[in-house]
């Protein structure tokens, strides 16, 4: 009797070592060596951890990092994060300084929110300040870096419903959040967006769901792929969103909303009566970084054939995820630390463009 095939395990390695590569080839044009400094306030062994990934991967690949310790991470009789806001404003006032990398969970989420808005835009690697965040759920791809340091909330007019791949003269491209960044190349590697559609609509006639709707990972993720063109249905633990650019309108006042052929320059958000199981059966593709060990995705609710990614430390899907999915991928760790460097080297760019302007 025919054994059953199991879908592919891949992992992050294949889709890595091509933006490696990138990252190894626009590293040899710069004129002088970017400089990460990252930032450990606690003493926990994942950021602790994290922190020695990132100083291999710099070093290997030939970037400058510093490790600055504060805090429970430079002497066990001092509070995990003491000294961490004056060390951020430190290297934002250091002009060799390009990007800062702070290791985060310190404080909580909202004492953490308030510190990830104290590191400059212009040296924010991990793409987690208020003006990035606007740019991505606006669908703003380009902006002039001097704008980073003007108003809060630039003009929203830079968005639009047809997206050259390149950057207008005089603009550069936004910084993108790392890990949903890494998401979306994950996705564009295995195939998820057609490369014959449109720029800023390749993932249009995909459903996709994202589990977990935090500002760090989940909702800019939902933000960026149905900025894409995907219908994303976002899950959180007491509520599911569907993210869309094509908006529900009634073609007649007595008539039930269908979704328009058009679509809106960004994405639009509407609450949804789907559950958790009716959407995992509809969707080409199953996101979840729920940060739980208890947490699992019950392989017998997936669509057969979909594609299912893990981004929390904790697996969240069960052992025999692949029993249904086409294609797993168990994490993307080492593809979010080359975005990280890649924004590295764009956040330089936007430093040499403000200095000589």
């Amino acid at each position: 009797m025919a054994t059953e095939r199991k879908g592919l395990l891949l992992k992050a390695d294949p889709i890595s070592a091509a933006f490696r590569d990138e990252v190894k080839k626009d590293l040899e044009a710069c004129s002088s060596r970017p400089k990460l400094v990252g930032i450990l306030a606690t003493s926990s062994a994942p950021s602790n951890n994290y922190a020695e990934f990132t100083r291999r991967q710099c070093e290997d690949l030939g970037f400058e990092f510093v490790l600055k310790k504060t805090g429970a991470a430079l002497s066990s009789d001092l509070a995990a994060g003491e000294g961490v806001e004056e060390a951020i404003i430190d290297a934002n006032e250091d002009g060799s300084v390009h990007g800062i990398m702070v290791y985060y969970p310190i404080f909580g989420v909202q004492q953490d929110h308030y510190l990830q808005q104290v590191v400059s835009p212009l040296k924010d690697v991990e793409g987690l300040h208020f003006k990035f965040h606007y740019n991505l759920y606006h669908n703003i791809r380009f902006i002039d870096p001097k704008s980073l340091l003007a108003s809060p909330t630039p003009s929203a007019s830079s968005a639009s419903t047809v997206e050259p791949e390149e950057p207008p003269a005089g603009t550069v491209k936004s910084i993108i959040p790392c890990t949903p960044l890494a998401i979306v190349k994950c996705l564009e590697f295995v195939g998820v967006y057609n490369k014959i559609l449109p720029y800023g609509d390749r993932a249009y006639g995909k459903t996709i769901t994202v589990i977990n709707r935090s500002e760090v990972v989940g909702r800019p993720l939902a933000a960026l792929l149905a900025n894409d063109g995907a219908r994303v249905l976002s899950v959180d633990i007491d509520s599911i969103h569907e993210y869309t650019k094509r908006p529900r309108v009634a073609t007649n006042p007595s008539s039930e909303p269908t979704l328009a052929q058009k679509y809106h320059p960004r994405h639009i958000v509407h609450p949804s009566n789907l559950t958790l199981e009716e959407c995992l059966a509809i969707s080409d593709v199953v996101v979840s970084a729920v940060p739980s060990p208890s947490y699992k995705v019950k392989t017998a609710l997936l669509k057969d054939g979909c594609i299912c990614l893990n981004v929390a430390s904790d697996k969240n899907f069960e052992k025999d995820v692949r029993d249904k999915a086409s294609l797993y991928i168990p994490a993307v760790g080492k593809v979010t630390i080359l975005m990280l460097l890649r924004n590295l080297l764009r956040l330089q760019q936007y430093q040499q463009t403000s200095e000589s302007s």
